[in-house]
C-alpha cells in the first residue's frame, strides 16, 4: 500500500474513534438525572427558543424578520443558548475600620 493511502486510513479511524468517544460522553451525561439540566432555561425549558412576538398578535400574516416566518424565535432570557446565563454582580465591601480599641 501507498504510504499516503495508510495515512489517510489512520487519519479516518483515529476520527471515528474520537467520534464514538464523544457519542459516549454525551450518551452517559443525557442518561444522568432527570434528563433536563439543572441549569437550563426556566424561560425556554432548555431549547433555547421561544414563541415569537408576532405569532402572539398575528393577524394571519407571514411572520416576522426575528423569526424569519417560523414563529419561533431565541429566548430573551438565555440568549438562544437554553442554559441560563450568569448575572454579573458587583460586591463592595467597606474597608475595615483601623483605629485602637481601648482594652
Amino acid at each position: 500500500m501507498d504510504p499516503l493511502v495508510l495515512t489517510q486510513l489512520a487519519t479516518g479511524f483515529g476520527v471515528l474513534a474520537g467520534a464514538l468517544i464523544v457519542k459516549q460522553v454525551i450518551d452517559e451525561n443525557t442518561t444522568m438525572g432527570s434528563g433536563r439540566d439543572s441549569r437550563s432555561c426556566s424561560t425556554c425549558n432548555g431549547s433555547g427558543r421561544s414563541t415569537c412576538l408576532c405569532k402572539r398578535w398575528s393577524d394571519g400574516d407571514i411572520g416576522c424578520r426575528t423569526c424569519a416566518g417560523s414563529g419561533r424565535m431565541a429566548c430573551s432570557s438565555c440568549g438562544g443558548t437554553g442554559t441560563g446565563r450568569p448575572i454579573p454582580v458587583r460586591i463592595s465591601v467597606p474597608p475595615p475600620n483601623n483605629y485602637n480599641r481601648p482594652s
